[in-house]
């Protein structure tokens, strides 16, 4: 079988949701948040992970399978492949270069990386700005024929090579379309700006001073017998070893590190009041992440001010996304019930 290929690092597939179907499935409300993964696990999931912090608590809430085949149970501390969850991570990294002048939203694609003029349409017309909130009309390099078959340690560049000379989607600013080569092209124009690896610099500046230790940049950073196994419905092996390296895609991080990283991010933790300013005007405060094998959600509950991070070890199609909200959307019902 073809190695199945990351069409998705979709992430924002909220849109595509059943949202009626969403609405009539509320109704069939499990009474605690461990009912309601035993009703996943029986749905067909292979395994899940919930971390809800609330009111200065947290816990931890898992079902099914670490590892299948090896009949290891779900491990709540496991780490987990959160995709393109991995975006939020690399817009604050940018607001912080920002707002210590290293690099300026205005900037056009072609003054920050020139080799790619005339080669990206309105590269000299895009801003750092639209790239960051998805309004560059960049294709996106995922949905090319020749990805499936590209080498995950080729560069950046090579990467985004392969929609040189396409068509733009859309003209820059003009409306909204998430492409995961603007987060590509970002993690070059950091490198760049640094002069060393931004995986390095998310590291020393947003994790390590803030205690998020079970957070990477990369799988190839952490043991992978810690690494939750991820399936494919229809595909019986283990995707764990699937790599995916572009920036904005390939973190790898425990549930609680997420979901302390997305508290951090909202209360103001994480930045002083100017960088909170240019993150706000950047990016959102919510993500999920799409990846073969791993499926995530990272939201905010204001009505109950809490954190919900959502891991489940099974991908499919687009239409599975409905049942992966599904839970999600029962999950935070049990946590308003409660409150």
């Amino acid at each position: 079988m073809k190695r199945i290929t990351n069409v998705s690092l979709l992430f924002g597939l909220a849109s595509l949701m059943l949202f009626s179907a969403c609405q009539k499935d509320l109704l069939l409300l499990e009474k605690s948040i461990e009912k309601e993964l035993e009703r996943g696990i029986e749905s067909g999931f292979d395994g899940i992970i919930i971390y809800v912090n609330q009111a200065g608590k947290s816990s931890l809430y898992s079902a099914g399978w670490k590892n299948r085949a090896q009949q290891i149970p779900a491990d709540p501390h496991a780490l987990f492949k959160i995709a393109s969850i991995s975006k939020l991570y690399e817009a604050a990294a940018v607001s912080k270069l920002v707002a210590s002048g290293q690099l300026s939203l205005e900037s056009t694609l072609s003054e920050l990386i020139p080799e790619v003029d005339g080669k990206i349409e309105n590269a000299d017309k895009i801003t750092l700005k639209m790239m960051l909130g998805h309004r560059s009309g960049i294709p996106d390099f995922i949905y090319q024929p020749d990805f499936e078959n590209s080498d995950p340690n080729e560069s950046y560049l090579t990467t985004a090579a392969l929609i040189f000379n396409q068509s733009a989607d859309f003209k820059p600013d003009k409306k909204y379309g998430y492409s995961n080569t603007n987060y590509l092209l970002i993690g070059e124009i950091m490198d760049r700006t640094l002069d060393y690896p931004h995986h390095d610099y998310i590291k020393n500046e947003l994790l390590i001073p803030n205690g998020l230790t079970n957070t990477y940049s990369l799988y190839s950073e952490v043991d992978s017998n810690e690494v939750m196994s991820g399936y494919y419905k229809g595909y019986d092996p283990d995707l764990k070893s699937d790599l995916y390296t572009r920036p904005g895609g390939s973190m790898v991080a425990t549930a609680e590190d997420v979901g302390q990283f997305l508290r951090y991010l909202i209360d103001g933790t994480l930045f002083n009041e100017n960088e909170q300013k240019i993150y706000s005007s950047i990016y959102e405060y919510e993500h999920t992440g799409w990846s073969p094998g791993y499926t995530s959600i990272a939201r905010y509950n204001s009505d109950v001010d809490a954190i919900v991070i959502q891991f489940v070890s099974t991908g499919h199609n687009s239409l599975f996304w409905s049942e992966l909200e599904g839970m999600y959307g029962r999950i935070n019902k049990i946590i308003e019930k409660e409150n």
